[in-house]
């Protein structure tokens, strides 16, 4: 029987941990600053070039003028360009610049070397404990996209 209080826990300590690595790396990178969802959606752009507005709302579990705005944000910055689908000239395809790719490398650089110096310092039960816990928690990311994809 888990406690009642576990899923609040767990949400709790899984959102304060994300939000203290990006305070902990936003002032020491390059460049103009970027917000969570910014940085996910060069994140998205970069794995999946080519990727229409809409098809980044519905991954990301945004609204469309949400992604819009992004999308205005991060051209202006110089991360990303539109470019006209060929298959349908009214919609735009989002294609990452070079200064993408290397803000995102300097972000996932930046983030493994501080979570690896803070993993360190922990015991080896406790390093061990949250190895374990990698399966369980992408599985939980899982179900968590699948439902807000039904919804």
């Amino acid at each position: 029987m888990e406690p009642e209080t576990f899923p609040e826990e767990l949400a709790d300590a899984l959102v304060g941990v994300q939000r203290l690595i990006r305070r902990r790396l936003r002032p020491d990178m390059s460049g103009p600053p970027l917000r969570g969802a910014g940085v996910e959606l060069l994140r998205l752009v970069v794995d999946r070039p080519g990727i229409g507005i809409s098809d980044a709302a519905r991954h990301l579990c945004l609204a469309g003028n949400s992604v819009s705005t992004l999308v205005n944000q991060l051209s202006r910055q110089g991360y990303l360009v539109r470019e006209a689908d060929p298959a349908d000239r009214r919609a735009a395809r989002l294609m990452p610049t070079p200064a993408a790719g290397a803000r995102l490398n300097e972000w996932r650089e930046r983030r493994a070397d501080l979570v690896r110096r803070q993993v360190a310092r922990l015991d080896a039960a406790d390093r061990e404990a949250l190895r374990a816990a990698l399966p369980a928690l992408r599985e939980l990311a899982v179900n968590v996209r699948e439902e807000a994809e039904e919804s």
